[in-house]
């Protein structure tokens, strides 16, 4: 490679690979909670992954809203590199978009029992999903806040902080999900409600200790985030929210697909649901890599936007691609090696009350090998568009793959042709390659399509 393509690639990797630490980290919050849930049994495991795919469409919602502000300061600091006072209005105007969102969610999630039952699950997974929301549904603010602070220190280049504080709260998690669920640490036995609580206190520790860092770093100091929080800027409120709820809806579209997907299982019954929670845990996981070098491509292609750069957007974009699908590659290989290796983390394997699910997890992982180049694709490809600021087109996309495509064929496979799971997974598939597809022409075409004299 030629010495700017090098440069490139050292300042993505090492924008990418905290990002990429990141994502894991918080995947493995989410995870110490299928594994506690597991401690209970299959039921509590299938029950709390109803209420958690219910939360995650709200919360990836939120959270694709809150990203603008990646892209927003990028470009700011392409075009001043020692912008202030610009950057700390981004960040609150975001919180406050944030904000303005969270409130009506409460409001649905609270109402989550009722709307399980009205898509048809089980009347007493649908009353323990309930439960376990009432606990969790306020981790969305802080979790939503913490995001927003993430991305304001990524735009800088920075983001280790967060990196070491998701570390530091997975133990967090785990300790104060196994004594409230349990009854631990003098703290009463409060079972799936306990684990939604938990969730809440974690994300309020996310929080509040990536403010305290951001507050206290002379780094980060000399914003000032907390200087004139209450100044209206209706015109950058507009921005966040002009690019942010499509990236929201795009996000919206992609996880509640996987959310529907799990609503179909529990059509199927309850070993298809447990099943499911434990392979899109692991798909999840694997994902982080692609989703945290698409969050860099973001960022370094918004700054090469901010400056008008056309060689470097292009560099950027492209040494992402080939980073993020070179590792798929390598992850595939690794979910067709050692599926029962990867569920036995989530299931007792010598359980006999185990052995259809664990069955149908290892099933599931055969598919989910089979997109993770596609799926590691749309993820960079997304983030790459989003780094020049286009985000609408692709939410189209977004509908017409996962939507249209994946959950229609996924239904026809599951259900009239008699696939069940894997047919629900094969649609799956087919919508993640479509939205791949597109992405990657809309991004070649840049250029024709005039992305970049906008």
């Amino acid at each position: 490679m030629s010495s700017p393509w090098r440069q490139e690639a050292g300042a993505l990797v090492a924008l990418a690979l905290p990002m990429i630490a990141g994502n894991i980290a918080w995947a493995g919050i989410a995870a110490t909670d299928l594994l506690l849930l597991g401690r209970l049994g299959a039921e509590a495991v299938a029950a709390g992954a109803l209420a958690i795919n219910l939360f995650n469409a709200f919360l990836i919602f939120g959270m694709g809203l809150v990203t603008a502000a990646a892209p927003l300061i990028a470009s700011e600091r392409g075009r001043r590199r020692h912008s202030v006072r610009d950057v700390r209005r981004t960040v609150h105007q975001t919180l406050r978009a944030a904000a303005f969102f969270v409130l009506p969610a409460w409001l649905l999630l609270w109402n989550a029992q009722r709307i399980l039952l009205a898509m048809g699950q089980d009347a007493t997974l649908s009353r323990e999903a309930g439960e376990l929301m009432h606990g969790l549904q306020w981790a969305l603010l802080p979790f939503l806040g913490f995001t927003t602070l993430r991305n304001f220190i990524s735009a800088l280049e920075r983001p280790v902080w967060a990196v070491v504080i998701m570390v530091c709260g997975i133990p967090f998690n785990i300790l104060i999900g196994w004594a409230l669920i349990f009854g631990h640490l003098g703290l009463p036995a409060l079972g799936l409600f306990g684990a939604g609580l938990a969730g809440t206190l974690s994300s309020s520790f996310l929080f509040l200790s990536l403010l305290a860092v951001i507050l206290i770093d002379r780094r980060f100091r000399r914003y000032r985030l907390l200087g004139h929080f209450w100044t209206r800027d209706r015109e950058r409120l507009r921005a966040v929210w002009t690019l942010g709820l499509p990236i929201a809806v795009t996000l919206g579209f992609e996880t509640t697909v996987f959310n529907a997907s799990a609503f179909l299982m529990g059509l199927i019954d309850r070993d298809s649901l447990a099943a499911h929670a434990v392979a899109i845990q692991i798909a999840a996981l694997v994902f982080m890599v692609p989703m945290g070098i698409g969050q860099a491509a973001t960022v370094r292609v918004g700054l090469a936007h901010g400056r008008r750069d056309r060689a470097a957007i292009g560099r950027a974009g492209w040494l992402a691609l080939m980073i993020g699908t070179g590792f798929a590659v390598m992850a595939a290989t690794v979910l067709i090696a050692m599926p029962r290796t990867l569920v036995s983390a989530f299931l007792d394997l010598h359980d006999p009350a185990n052995a259809r699910t664990a069955t149908l997890a290892v099933s599931f992982l055969a598919v989910a090998a089979l997109f993770q180049i596609v799926d590691a694709a749309q993820a960079v490809g997304a983030g790459v568009l989003r780094g020049i600021q286009d985000t609408k087109v692709p939410m189209i996309f977004a509908l017409v793959g996962y939507w249209i495509i994946g959950i229609g064929v996924g239904t026809l496979l599951a259900f009239p042709l008699g696939l069940e799971g894997v047919g629900i997974w094969l649609g799956l598939a087919s919508g993640l390659g479509a939205v791949a597809v597109l992405l990657l022409i809309r991004w070649s075409m840049r250029d024709r399509l005039g992305l970049l004299s906008r």
